[in-house]
């Protein structure tokens, strides 16, 4: 689904499409029951839709949803917002080209995170989807301090990040952009766990195909 099919999409389809990334996200176990949150807009709304707190997250309807301004401060929806608000809501301000943002727990991903294992080019969507991974130090979730971290990070340029001791963030033009990079970071990090667990260092792919596919894609870091 490119940008431009997606700014067609209505705003109840968009938040149909929500809940059934929250649904995917919780059955392949990158979220918790009440844990991990979701959020998206139209391009270019100075408002978007979040998941709400406090619900099982397996089972979030379209109605549970919560409408907020780039503030955080709700606009429509009757249930209690995100704990996250303030950190979906910082990075649509400093990234306008992201209209979807999402927020998982992938295990394999903060396990190697907290062993200090970076992801690397150890496939091709790893290149190719992954492309930079930034890491961002710990921060207590909800917090100013942790959506101005993010904000910073994000502000660089990062479709992914690593929140230390927490989980991952992923951004994209839509909610299949960002919902793929999340599943990337996880399978990347599956697979150099398991040759890390037979006593192999990961083979990467060679810098200068990296650097190959960059040019000929145009693709920036």
């Amino acid at each position: 689904m490119c940008a431009e099919t997606f700014s067609l999409v209505s705003e109840d389809e968009l938040k149909e499409e929500i809940c059934r990334v929250m649904r995917a996200l919780y059955e392949r176990g990158l979220i918790t029951a009440l844990g991990g949150n979701v959020s998206a807009r139209v391009p270019g709304a100075k408002e978007f839709w979040i998941t709400p707190s406090g619900v099982f997250k397996g089972a979030v309807e379209p109605d549970d949803l919560v409408k907020l301004d780039l503030d955080g401060n709700i606009v429509e929806g009757i249930l209690r917002p995100s704990i996250e608000r303030l950190m979906h809501a910082a990075i649509y301000r400093v990234r306008p080209d992201v209209n979807a943002v999402v927020h998982a727990h992938n295990p394999y991903t903060l396990g190697l995170a907290l062993a200090g294992v970076e992801l690397k080019p150890v496939s091709d969507e790893a290149v190719m989807v992954l492309r930079r991974v930034e890491i961002v130090p710990f921060a207590f979730p909800g917090t100013d301090k942790l959506a101005n971290l993010v904000a910073k990070y994000a502000a660089k340029g990062a479709r992914a990040l690593v929140l230390q001791n927490h989980g991952v963030v992923a951004m994209g033009a839509n909610l299949l952009e960002a919902e793929a990079l999340v599943e990337t970071m996880e399978e990347v990090a599956i697979a150099q766990y398991v040759a890390m667990s037979l006593g192999k260092e990961p083979r990467t792919i060679p810098e200068k195909d990296v650097e190959l596919y960059m040019k000929l894609y145009h693709i920036k870091e």
